[in-house]
């Protein structure tokens, strides 16, 4: 499911809940602590900001790919589906969608069932044109005798959107370990072009790089791997991939969630990137939790990473109903001081409660338009005036002295929100994923909020629009029957956006 973004986490590793917390870095007085020297060096490139948004054909405005990885297609239950929205171009207003499958003219394979076309997806201009492409992860797909073996496929993008595609080619065929969960793009090397990285949700802990291009018949220009120090195996391997540039030095670095083979429980490590690309030289361990983004946040020059760990306890660091934790990058890497937020931090709208999911999904990105970056952070698990696992966002602001994410005016978001479509329901799971893209080029990021529990798991998803008086509104919801999608089954549109 999502990104291996997981709008419901799993729980950390079977059998080592007592010992978790004794296990894990010492928290103190809400910092985290990390040992390392001293950061002396200045950033060798620019501040080291939020990666650019998606634009698939070129307009100036963002895209955004939203999956529904379960959706049922000519009977083909789970086949999967992503619809595109893209932007309406500089100073527009306007969004058109537009739904890819498996058996979309020009996309490679057929639908057929379980094949979860959309489990996970990622943007970045692949075969150097201009255009950004876009990665969609088919974990279930059956490649020959190769049962759930995966396989992931590449939409390129052109001057009138996405057209046609190509398979990208899997090193380790017959596997079984569901190629393609999950996906991550990033400059990784430094060399201009955007990189690819792999992971298998059910087989080995390598990670497969392709970098150098990759042409339109899927073959990249040179491809490696890295071994991370997390367990393989069925419901192991890598959960998610996250790239930015923590230690300024102008390559992307890489952030691998997973269980750690020291102590079997959950964790992030940071991998930096080299002149050749990912490594495992440096490597440090970072918080637990399945979902991060990487943006600099104080403005420093060095990349922030955001962690959401949404256990309410059992494994150092958590409390109850989830937290987010904000680690600073210098030139050593994720050394800074660090933040931790909860839904009772000062400022924090509501409070914490067990099953929150507070972290579930976050994102950055700059929602009104200071320059700043800002943070959306979602709560699917959220109960809202007794109605269960309605599900919130909410919405923490830069400071404006640019001194990094202030807690202070957060704002909470829930579909009984005015400006946001629709009403709290049971088991909406609103929040199941959340993006910040600026899709009509005016400077001001919109935020996209899914809710894949709509209309019986069905799933929606909204795209708020950042107006400049600071108020976000939407005129209506995107559904199934908005975007074609048939609500035989549990679609769960809404469960991941490509990052």
């Amino acid at each position: 499911m999502p990104k291996h973004k997981r709008s419901v986490p799993r729980t950390h590793r079977p059998g080592r809940l007592a010992a978790a917390t004794a296990a894990a870095a010492a928290l103190t007085g809400g910092l985290l602590t990390l040992t390392a020297t001293t950061a002396t060096a200045a950033p060798a490139a620019p501040a080291a900001s939020k990666a650019d948004d998606a634009d698939f054909n070129g307009d100036g405005a963002a895209d955004i790919a939203t999956s529904a990885p379960h959706a049922n297609i000519g009977g083909k239950d789970k086949a999967g589906q992503v619809v595109v929205t893209y932007g309406g171009g500089a100073g527009g207003t306007e969004q058109r969608h537009t739904t890819y499958s498996q058996n979309s003219a020009g996309v490679p394979g057929t639908a057929e069932a379980g094949d979860a076309f959309g489990a996970d997806t990622a943007y970045g201009d692949f075969d150097r044109d201009g255009y950004d492409d876009l990665a969609v992860a088919a974990i279930g797909e059956d490649v020959g005798t190769d049962v759930d073996g995966g396989t992931v496929q590449i939409l390129w993008g052109s001057a009138a959107g996405l057209s046609g595609g190509s398979t990208l080619t899997d090193p380790r065929p017959t596997q079984h370990d569901r190629f393609g969960g999950p996906l991550q793009a990033g400059d990784f090397d430094g060399d201009g072009t955007d990189d690819l990285a792999v992971g298998a949700s059910s087989g080995a802990a390598t990670i497969d790089l392709f970098d150098g291009g990759i042409t339109r018949t899927g073959t990249p220009g040179n491809h490696y791997t890295v071994l991370p120090p997390i367990h393989s195996g069925e419901g192991a391997g890598p959960f998610n991939l996250h790239s930015g540039d923590v230690n300024g030095d102008g390559r992307d670095d890489l952030i691998v969630d997973g269980y750690s083979t020291a102590d079997d429980y959950n964790a992030n490590l940071w991998l930096p990137g080299s002149a050749n690309g990912i490594t495992t030289t440096g490597v440090q361990r970072l918080p637990a939790g399945y979902i991060t983004d990487v943006g600099d946040t104080n403005g420093d020059g060095y990349g922030d990473i955001i962690i959401g760990l949404t256990w309410d306890e059992g494994i150092a660091g958590a409390n109850k109903g989830g937290t987010v934790y904000v680690i600073e990058g210098n030139a050593n890497g994720p050394y800074g001081p660090s933040q931790a937020i909860t839904q009772d931090t000062t400022g924090v709208p509501g409070g914490s409660e067990n099953g929150d999911n507070f972290g579930a999904e976050l994102d950055l990105g700059d929602i009104n338009g200071d320059g700043h970056l800002d943070l959306v952070v979602s709560s699917p698990g959220e109960d809202l005036d007794g109605v269960a696992d309605a599900g919130s966002a909410t919405l923490i602001y830069g400071a404006a002295d640019g001194s990094g994410l202030s807690t202070q005016g957060a704002v909470l978001l829930s579909q009984d929100t005015p400006g946001v479509p629709n009403s709290n329901e049971t088991n909406d799971h609103f929040g199941s994923d959340v993006h910040i893209d600026d899709l009509n080029a005016d400077g001001r990021g919109e935020v996209a909020i899914g809710a894949l529990g709509e209309n019986g798991a069905n799933g929606a998803f909204y795209v708020l629009n950042s107006n400049a008086d600071g108020s976000l509104t939407s005129s209506a919801g995107i559904y199934t029957s908005t975007v074609g999608i048939s609500a035989t089954g549990t679609p769960h549109l809404g469960s991941n956006f490509a990052d």
